[in-house]
């Protein structure tokens, strides 16, 4: 299984395989013909409130973390075919936030491997 994250004001490269943009908002001056992106899966983003929550928040990344992964649990089915993708090519999750360690496409590459690792 291969999943690479990305930040969005990165250039796409051809290692990136199928990127996807896992923000519930458009990255601020990144045009959209330029971000060659293959899908932009904003189901996956965490909710608006969890998402303000954490921006006021950012020391709390375990309370994050935790409340991430249940909203993402509740979009398993839909999250299930790029953890499918995953599996035959390189799927990199796109992310604008600036801490690249923290931020939902980390917390969301470690939920779509439990995904693979159960099917």
């Amino acid at each position: 299984m291969s999943i690479a994250l990305k930040r969005a004001y990165a250039p796409p490269a051809a290692g990136d395989g199928y990127r996807v943009l896992v923000d519930r908002l458009w990255p601020r001056g990144v045009k959209r013909d330029t971000a060659r992106l293959d899908e932009w899966l904003k189901e996956a983003a965490p909710s608006e409130a969890l998402r303000q929550w954490f921006h006021a928040h950012p020391e709390q990344w375990g309370e994050f973390r935790r409340r991430y992964l249940a909203e993402l649990k509740t979009q398993r089915e839909a999250l299930r075919p790029l953890a499918q993708r995953a599996r035959s090519e390189t799927v990199t999750l796109v992310f604008a936030a600036h801490d690249a360690a923290h931020n939902n496409a980390v917390v969301l590459r470690q939920y779509l491997a439990l995904l693979t690792a159960a099917s």
